[in-house]
C-alpha cells in the first residue's frame, strides 16, 4: 500500500480534521472564512507531507501508549495525548502501511524506559545499550514485542517455519 497515491478518502479525513480544529472553527464563527480555509489548506498539505514521509522513511513508525500517540518520522515527531483511535493522521499512516507499535499492553515500564531509541537517520550504534543509544526499527520491535507490545504492519522479514 505504500506506493498508492493519496486517495480521495484520505483527503476527506484530513480536511474534516483540519476544519474541526477549534482555531479554524472560531475563525469561521467570527466571519474570517477565507483565513480559516487558507489555514485548513496549509494543515492538510502539512499532514499529506507527514503521510508521505511515513510511507517512505525506513524507520518511520507509529507508537501508542498511555501517554498518547506518536508518529516518528526520523528527526520529526508528530504527537497527541489521545490514543490512536482519536488521532486520524496516525490512523491513516497505519492504514497506508506504516508500522504500528501498541505499547499499551506493556506492564514493565522500567524495562520499556531502558530500551534504546530507534535510529533517526538509519545509522545504528554498535553497542545499543545505555543512554542515547539507537537501534534499527526491526531490532526495536523485537525488544518491545518481548515486553508484550502488539505490532501491526510488521516490517521484519517473515520467518518460514
Amino acid at each position: 500500500m505504500k506506493g498508492i497515491p493519496m486517495q480521495t478518502g484520505v483527503l476527506r479525513v484530513l480536511r474534516a480534521t483540519a476544519a474541526s480544529w477549534w482555531r479554524h472553527r472560531d475563525l469561521r464563527l467570527t466571519g474570517q472564512t477565507a483565513l480559516a480555509q487558507r489555514l485548513e489548506r496549509q494543515t492538510v498539505l502539512r499532514d499529506l507531507g507527514y503521510l508521505r514521509q511515513a510511507a517512505t522513511l525506513p524507520n518511520a513508525h507509529v507508537i501508542c501508549g498511555e501517554g498518547g500517540t506518536f508518529i516518528h518520522l526520523g528527526w520529526t515527531t508528530v504527537s497527541t495525548f489521545a490514543p490512536i483511535e482519536r488521532f486520524p493522521l496516525a490512523t491513516l499512516a497505519v492504514a497506508r502501511g506504516t508500522p504500528f507499535i501498541d505499547i499499551r499492553p506493556v506492564t514493565d515500564v522500567i524495562a520499556f524506559a531502558n530500551l534504546p531509541r530507534v535510529a533517526r537517520d538509519g545509522s545504528v550504534d554498535p553497542e545499543p545499550w545505555g543512554p542515547g543509544k539507537s537501534v534499527s526499527l526491526t531490532t526495536y520491535i523485537d525488544m518491545v514485542e518481548a515486553l508484550g507490545a502488539r505490532i501491526i504492519n510488521d516490517p521484519r522479514p517473515r520467518q518460514s517455519i
